[in-house]
């Protein structure tokens, strides 16, 4: 059921909060953490690849691919294309960016998959790639039956919305794990950087709750023929 509120300027405040999440991310991983590096002496550079690609790669994109149907002033058809690359690619960076955290344990000694944090977001990266192949198979290619297709779009969308909720739910417990790991290391509880990273993760919060509104809200009323194409997430 969509909201009694226009998608559009939704997505605008959605896009913003995106832009401000990328860059305070990237300012907690280049200023304050040193940098980013696939193989480093420092390990710590390694790790600086996880929250990097999982907020900007996985989430943000993610969540741009969620409303590229509300936001993008395309044909139905462009616009279908976009939201299933946007979230081929969101996949890939995200475990690109699990990987990463993986490569940091391993070359650090440290043991992998002892968190809330790491069991969860095993479990999402699997439900989003379950979620892509589906929606490829059935409202892409080679594409199910139109009563397949309109069976699956609320069951796609709600499973879509859930995935994308427990990332910036996880997300938000991966900003407090990491944060607590630092000050538990000397970090001063109210430095700069703590402050930091607490306004990136609210950053990230408040931008899952507009792609989410911004899903449900009205946009431009489907053509007849592409009522059962690909879903809006």
């Amino acid at each position: 059921m969509a909201l009694m509120l226009k998608a559009k300027p939704v997505t605008y405040v959605a896009h913003s909060l995106a832009v401000v999440g990328v860059i305070l991310v990237l300012i907690w991983a280049i200023h304050f953490r040193g940098g980013l590096a696939w193989e480093a002496k420092n390990k710590a550079l390694i790790f600086n690849i996880h929250p990097v690609l999982l907020l900007i790669g996985f989430i943000i994109l993610g969540g741009e691919a969620a409303i590229s149907y509300k936001s993008l002033p395309f044909k139905k058809e462009q616009k279908k294309v976009i939201h299933l690359v946007l979230h081929a690619v969101a996949l890939i960076l995200g475990i690109v960016g699990i990987y990463a955290a993986f490569k940091y344990h391993n070359e650090s000694n440290i043991v992998n998959l002892y968190s809330l944090h790491s069991w969860i977001g095993i479990g999402v990266i699997s439900l989003y790639a379950i979620q892509w192949v589906y929606g490829f198979v059935v409202f892409f290619y080679p594409g199910g039956s139109s009563s397949l297709r309109s069976e699956s779009v609320p069951w796609h969308v709600l499973l879509g919305l859930f995935v994308f909720s427990l990332a910036v739910a996880n997300a938000a417990i991966g900003f407090l794990e990491k944060l607590t790991f630092l000050e538990s290391a000397g970090l001063a509880k109210y430095s700069h950087e703590a402050y930091l990273v607490n306004f990136t993760a609210i950053a990230t919060v408040l931008y899952g709750a507009f792609v989410v509104v911004s899903v449900h809200a009205q946009g431009d009323p489907p053509a007849p023929a592409d009522e059962y194409n690909y879903s809006a997430i």
